[in-house]
């Protein structure tokens, strides 16, 4: 019996993310899911900036880009008329250290498809009609066996669930997924038609009356598709009624003041009750957890596609490399340690927002506005108390006129900057792209550890880049790559001092784990650490001796 490395369970975005993730390392990666055509729903509108950045590095936010649209103003209207007009992102632009400053409107349906014709890039399809019924970890525990409904079993070194919030992989796991579900929030969805010239499509229509709600946002790259979101009808009891056709053309002649009959599809119905769940943990031995099959919680914000993708840029390096053998398998418990934080605080978030937002609803003008905060870009996600970044930070005081450095577990800020070879212009997330870990040397004592890294590492997955000012000699040139930070925006960036070339004092080796969060900053005489640090990540440098922090002497 043939062993797959990774074995995905569900074709959403986060399996789809991983799949991508996976497959460019070279990792023997199959994906599976239950439904017998790619699965279609209309729940997510799109990445956030976080997810955006992930796209991109999977080489495919350009695409995501073309495919979609940016956010759109919000029309408020009471009892039929406008009453109110926000654009939550007026006054929010791209900064140096972050090129995406909002998220991006499209069908889920259709991030899958891009997603897929980028995994079929790589040799692997999605496995449709295939539902998994057990599981069971092999002699030794080296592997999983995996039970198929079709009564086939099958092997692989590692099983991730990522098949949604009734999860099989979670139940056969026999992992808890402890929460409340909110009966009386309910919502029914659709995606819709409406006749041509029925609503402005640049806006995004919100209704909010007193006795219920309709929502309609333009779906992009369509020409009379619609979102179409409402509080329900209801029975003579009260009971919310499951949406159908008819059912949406009332309530949107109800609401609107459109006739029915300008409602000229719907399809993708479903009815959406607030659900705040989240797994115990997110690892058994060797089968893990993503997305919606970790956890599960309120709408607002558009964070539950987000949270599952940035899950799934976690595991996918960490399998990668151990799978590569370079790490150990104690590295893959940082998954748990670093994700179940972030779950927990997005529960908490999106719960916190859903409240703002029936609070201001209450109110003529009020909106879905209410639940975007800078905390939903995703941007500010960070792992500070993992242990990736525990011992081995250099934290340095920021002056009055400088903002604060990052911290390792932080993002790793972007920022444009000059090739040094071609003099093409380039930023520091286009040097991070890819799967390797990224060791950035900043001032002209770093040259001498980044020889070394390059020398010991340069074969297991590690790239180096020196990072000059503008004003530095750049005669000698070094291995590795090298950027020219010429309006100094990197320096700042990351709270160094290098730019003034007044020697090794001020230099510094920064390590960018593969998933764009920094992982070390030390002064560059402090080889030691850098050399600590990539040892846990990519294992026994190639030659020990050619570090020469080690022990603080050359051997």
């Amino acid at each position: 019996m043939g062993v797959t490395d990774v074995l995905i369970v569900g074709a959403g975005p986060t399996g789809l993310v991983l799949a991508c993730d996976l497959a460019r390392r070279g990792a023997a990666v199959r994906i599976v899911d239950r439904s017998p055509v790619p699965p279609r729903t209309s729940r997510a509108k799109g990445p956030n900036a976080r997810s955006l950045e992930i796209l991109d590095d999977l080489g495919v936010a350009e695409e995501v880009l073309a495919a979609g649209s940016a956010p759109l103003p919000m029309l408020k209207y009471r009892d039929r008329l406008p009453v109110a007009e926000t654009d939550p992102w007026a006054d929010s632009a791209p900064s140096p250290d972050a090129s995406y400053d909002r998220g991006r409107l499209i069908a889920q349906w259709r991030l899958e498809e891009i997603l897929r014709d980028r995994l079929a890039g790589y040799g692997v399809h999605v496995e449709l009609g295939r539902e998994v019924t057990g599981l069971a970890e092999g002699p030794g525990g080296r592997h999983v066996d995996v039970a198929f409904a079709e009564g086939r079993t099958e092997r692989a070194r590692y099983v991730v669930g990522c098949d949604g919030a009734h999860s099989s992989v979670r139940k056969l796991l026999g992992i808890g997924f402890e929460g409340a579900t909110a009966e009386d929030q309910v919502m029914v969805c659709g995606d819709v038609d409406l006749a041509d010239g029925a609503l402005d499509r640049t806006r995004w229509h919100q209704w909010f009356d007193e006795d219920g709600a309709v929502m309609l946002c333009p779906i992009p790259g369509t020409r009379t598709g619609w979102w179409f979101q409402a509080g329900p009808e209801r029975d003579g009891r009260g009971r919310p009624l499951a949406p159908t056709a008819d059912g949406f053309r009332r309530l949107l002649a109800r609401h609107t003041g459109l006739p029915g009959r300008a409602l000229t599809r719907a399809e993708l119905l479903s009815t959406y009750r607030v659900n705040v769940r989240m797994a115990d943990r997110f690892r058994a031995g060797r089968a893990f957890l993503a997305g919606d099959a970790a956890h599960v919680h309120a709408v607002a914000g558009g964070l539950g596609m987000n949270t599952g993708i940035q899950d799934a840029f976690n595991l996918g390096w960490k399998l990668g490399l151990v799978l590569a053998g370079h790490a150990g398998p104690e590295l893959l418990d940082t998954y748990e340690e670093e994700r179940l934080p972030v779950a927990a605080r997005t529960l908490d978030l999106t719960s916190e927002r859903l409240r703002a937002t029936l609070e201001a609803i209450r109110r003529p003008g009020g909106g879905l506005d209410a639940a975007i905060t800078p905390d939903t870009t995703g941007l500010g996600v960070g792992y500070r108390w993992s242990s990736l970044a525990r011992g081995l930070a250099e934290v340095r005081a920021a002056r009055d006129d400088e903002r604060p450095a990052p911290r390792p577990g932080d993002r790793a800020p972007d920022a444009p900057c000059v090739d040094a070879a071609t003099g093409a212009r380039t930023r520091l997330h286009r040097v991070f792209a890819g799967f390797r870990t990224t060791v950035l040397g900043f001032g002209p004592g770093s040259a001498a550890v980044l020889r070394e890294v390059a020398a010991a590492y340069g074969d297991a997955g590690v790239r180096t880049c020196r990072v000059y000012a503008a004003h530095e000699d750049r005669a000698e040139s070094g291995p590795g790559e090298a950027v020219v930070d010429d309006e100094g925006h990197a320096a700042a960036a990351y709270g160094r001092g290098a730019s003034d070339g007044t020697g090794t004092s001020t230099s510094t080796v920064v390590v960018v784990r593969p998933d764009h969060h920094l992982g070390l900053s030390a002064p560059a005489a402090d080889a030691r650490s850098v050399h600590a640090y990539l040892h846990r990540l990519h294992g026994a440098a190639r030659s020990a001796e050619r570090f020469s922090g080690i022990g603080g002497r050359r051997r």
